[in-house]
């Protein structure tokens, strides 16, 4: 319980330095109700059988998530796949008091607890991947809920930005609510998320989610983008120079049984 409560505290405080950093909300801390994010990486062990994984997710994860109101949970593997695979877990919780709270029931849970019988039966040295990398999102207040595409055949692209400090970030996401959002529309490149990492590795550091019907429109949704007037013109504001130290990128597909 203590344990708990440190948690929910030390996240409670980050996510409050986050929000007061940002002059829209600063006065009023209530005023946009912004959902959090988990984001998990899991990296496969050589040779292990990558349906094990799948198999959990989909018949003991998501569907407790699902019965304490998380509705879409996002399952994803890399377009072009790599050397040991990976897999990637999106899962969005109305608030940090949701996120412990739905956790905490999930692992409660008695169907859960029965349906997770055989991946947790998995023996030590048939382990399906060392460890897994997870990182909370707080989001933006212009992008405050993901935002489902349409159930089509489609390709992701995850995007990450490095600041080399704090303020850097917080210029950068300034930069998406100053004008960076209608470019994305115009270009057609679809965001599900934007999130301002508050808790995990490569800090600070924001993350986002767009999708696309395929690849080429991806490659001419950012040849739009780039030449639009309204971003030469961000771009050319001396505010937001130096915003970003490291751009990464990753391109993802969607499991047959994602809900994103």
């Amino acid at each position: 319980m203590q344990r708990r409560k440190f948690l929910q505290s030390s996240l409670v405080v980050a996510a409050g330095i986050a929000v007061t950093n940002n002059p829209a909300v600063a006065g009023d801390r209530h005023a946009i109700q912004k959902e959090i994010y988990e984001w998990r990486e899991y990296e496969m062990r050589f040779g292990t059988d990558q349906g094990q994984l799948d198999n959990y997710f989909k018949t003991a994860l998501i569907p407790a998530l699902n019965k304490y109101g998380v509705k879409t949970v996002g399952v994803f593997k890399e377009a072009s796949p790599s050397e040991p695979a990976k897999f990637y877990l999106l899962i969005p919780y109305a608030s940090l008091d949701n996120y412990l709270s739905v956790n905490a029931k999930v692992k409660a849970d008695a169907d859960y607890i029965k349906n997770s019988d055989q991946y947790n039966s998995i023996p030590a040295d048939k382990a399906l991947y060392s460890r897994f990398t997870s990182s909370l999102m707080l989001a933006f207040d212009g992008w405050p809920a993901i935002v489902i595409p349409a159930a089509k055949s489609r390709m992701f692209e995850l995007r990450t930005y490095e600041g080399f400090s704090e303020d850097a970030v917080r210029r950068k996401i300034k930069m998406f609510h100053d004008g960076e959002f209608p470019i994305f529309k115009r270009a057609n490149l679809n965001p599900v998320f934007c999130g301002e990492v508050i808790a995990g590795d490569k800090l600070p550091r924001l993350t986002y989610l767009i999708t696309c019907d395929s690849m080429e429109e991806r490659n001419k949704g950012w040849s739009a983008f780039v030449a639009d007037p309204a971003w030469k013109k961000l771009v050319a504001d001396p505010q937001y120079a130096n915003t970003i130290s490291k751009i990464s990128n990753t391109f993802l597909i969607p499991t047959a049984y994602s809900q994103v």
